[in-house]
C-alpha cells in the first residue's frame, strides 16, 4: 500500500514536466510533413506578364508580316458564286451550313468545360500533356480547313475590298494564337487567359461574317449589299424589271 501512494506521489512530482514538454509542441510538428502539398511560388513579372504580351505581339507581327509580303491590289480573279453549277452553290451552301453547326457545337463545348471546371485555367491544369497535344492537332486542322473552304470563296467573292481582305487572314491568324495561348495557361501562366479570350472573340467575329456574307449570297440573291460590287448595275435591273427576284 505504500508504494502505490509513493508511486502515485512521484507521477504528481513528473506530470508538470510532461505538461511543459507537451506545451513546447506546435500544431506543425504534430502533422505528418509527408501529407503536405508543397506550393509552388508565384511566376514572376516577365513571365506572368511579358509572356501574355509577347504571345499578342506575335499576332500583330503574324498580320504585318503578311501585309508586307502579299500588298494588296484590287484582284483581276473574282468569284460571283451566282453564275456558279446549281450543284456547287447547294453544295457549297450545305458545307457552310454545317460548318456554323459545328462552330456552335464547339461553343457549348467550351461553355459545358468551363462550367465544369470552373476556369480556363483549372481545365488545362487537369489536361495531360498528351491530350493537350492531340487537342492542338485536331483544333489546328479543323480551324485551317474550316477557314479555307469559307475564308477562299468570300474573299474572291469581295475582291474589290481591301478591308474584306483582312477579314480570313484575321480570323486564321487569331485561331492560331488562340491555341498557343493554351499552352501558355498550362505552363506559364494564367494571364494567357485573356489572350485566348481576345482571339476567340476575334476568331468567332470573323467566321460569322463570312459564314453569313456566303449563305446571303448563295441562297438570298435577292438581297444587296451596299458592299456587292455590282450594287448599283442590280438595283437598276431591278427597277426597270421589278418581276426580278434577284437583279441578275
Amino acid at each position: 500500500m505504500k508504494l502505490m501512494i509513493w508511486g502515485l506521489f512521484a507521477l504528481l512530482l513528473l506530470a508538470p514536466d510532461g505538461v511543459a514538454a507537451q506545451g513546447d509542441l506546435s500544431v506543425l510538428d504534430a502533422l505528418e510533413m509527408d501529407d503536405l502539398v508543397e506550393v509552388e511560388p508565384p511566376a514572376p513579372a516577365w513571365q506572368d506578364i511579358g509572356g501574355p504580351v509577347a504571345l499578342g505581339v506575335f499576332f500583330v507581327l503574324l498580320l504585318w508580316l503578311g501585309r508586307i509580303a502579299v500588298p494588296f491590289r484590287v484582284s483581276k480573279e473574282s468569284l460571283t458564286l451566282f453564275y456558279y453549277p446549281t450543284g456547287v452553290k447547294r453544295g457549297l451552301a450545305l458545307a457552310i451550313t454545317l460548318y456554323g453547326i459545328a462552330f456552335a457545337f464547339g461553343a457549348a463545348e467550351i461553355s459545358y468545360q468551363l462550367h465544369l471546371h470552373g476556369s480556363a485555367e483549372a481545365y488545362f491544369a487537369n489536361m495531360s500533356q498528351g491530350k493537350l497535344i492531340a487537342f492542338t492537332h485536331a483544333h489546328l486542322f479543323g480551324f485551317t480547313t474550316s477557314f479555307l473552304v469559307i475564308g477562299i470563296p468570300f474573299s474572291m467573292q469581295f475582291n474589290h475590298l481591301w478591308i474584306y481582305q483582312w477579314i480570313f487572314p484575321i480570323g486564321l491568324a487569331a485561331a492560331l494564337t488562340d491555341v498557343i495561348s493554351w499552352w501558355g495557361i498550362k505552363y506559364v501562366s494564367p494571364n494567357f487567359e485573356v489572350i485566348s479570350i481576345i482571339c476567340g472573340i476575334l476568331f468567332s467575329v470573323t467566321y460569322l461574317y463570312m459564314l453569313v456574307g456566303l449563305l446571303r449570297v448563295l441562297l438570298f440573291p435577292q438581297v444587296i449589299w451596299a458592299t456587292d460590287k455590282d450594287r448599283d448595275q442590280r438595283l437598276s435591273k431591278k427597277q426597270q424589271d421589278p418581276d426580278s427576284q434577284t437583279g441578275y
